[in-house]
């Protein structure tokens, strides 16, 4: 198979994350018209309409970009050596570009302004910790699976949000693109813009705790970390020829879902 080169790997970054956030956004705004103000009726519509897009777009994207969606987790893996530095500036803005595309377009298809600033409060040191808890979480179940058990990491990330709703007080962002985003959208999913500087600096926090843990568990796997077997997402790694199944990623290089 050829090489995919990085500007088509960032278009895959950019429409997954924007199909990802359209569906978080649509979705909450959804609900909140059919839950008849039952906030957790809307919570649980919104975070499972969250992790089935979640499971389309790993399915989808990850034999071509590895399906990040997420700032942090590109940055994770560079940081392990699974994709070059200097691939990592355009994933990121491939991923809030198309993470500020999707909630336009989530706005608009429910007749609400392009961009609209959230006045939703998500302040306080409880949320913090929940980004943090959230962004550990979800950074551990992707260097786990990827790295031991590949073929469930299309399964175990999104099931890993969906829980993560529920059980941080945040809902758990766990993303910096997404957090960004929606704080332009005044609904259900959203964020005061002047919350989203914290939330993105305990995601931050979250992630790099993570891939640490992951980097003293699991020392034989630190570098390369994308190099688990998983036929079922295997594709060529950052300008380097097909990899055979015993040393293929668990999807693109780097082999990761994302996140939401």
């Amino acid at each position: 198979m050829r090489s995919i080169s990085l500007a088509r790997r960032a278009v895959c970054e950019a429409v997954g994350t924007a199909i990802l956030l359209a569906a978080i956004v649509g979705s909450g705004i959804m609900a909140e018209h059919l839950a008849g103000g039952n906030v957790a009726i809307a919570l649980l519509a919104n975070a499972l309409a969250t992790g089935g897009a979640l499971f389309a777009m790993i399915a989808t994207f990850g034999k071509y970009s590895g399906a990040h969606f997420n700032p942090v987790v590109t940055i994770s893996d560079a940081w392990q050596g699974g994709m070059p530095w200097s691939a990592v500036p355009l994933y990121a803005i491939a991923q809030i570009l198309g993470a500020l595309a999707g909630t336009a377009v989530a706005n608009l298809m429910f007749g609400d302004p392009v961009f609209f600033a959230s006045h939703h409060v998500r302040a306080g040191a409880a949320q913090l910790l929940a980004e943090f808890v959230a962004t550990f979480g979800l950074l551990t179940t992707i260097w786990g699976c990827s790295r031991r058990a590949p073929r469930f990491v299309v399964f175990a990330v999104p099931a890993y949000i969906v829980g993560a709703y529920w059980f941080t007080s945040s809902t758990s962002f766990a993303n910096p693109a997404v957090t960004i985003a929606r704080s332009l959208s005044d609904t259900f999913a959203g964020i005061r813009p002047s919350d989203v500087p914290w939330f993105i600096l305990a995601q931050i926090g979250g992630a790099s705790a993570a891939t640490l843990l992951f980097h003293w568990i699991d020392p034989a796997r630190n570098t390369k970390a994308s190099q688990a077997p998983c036929p079922a997402f295997s594709s060529p790694r950052f300008g380097g020829p097909q990899r055979n199944a015993a040393s293929s990623t668990a999807s693109a290089a780097p082999r990761h879902g994302p996140i939401a």
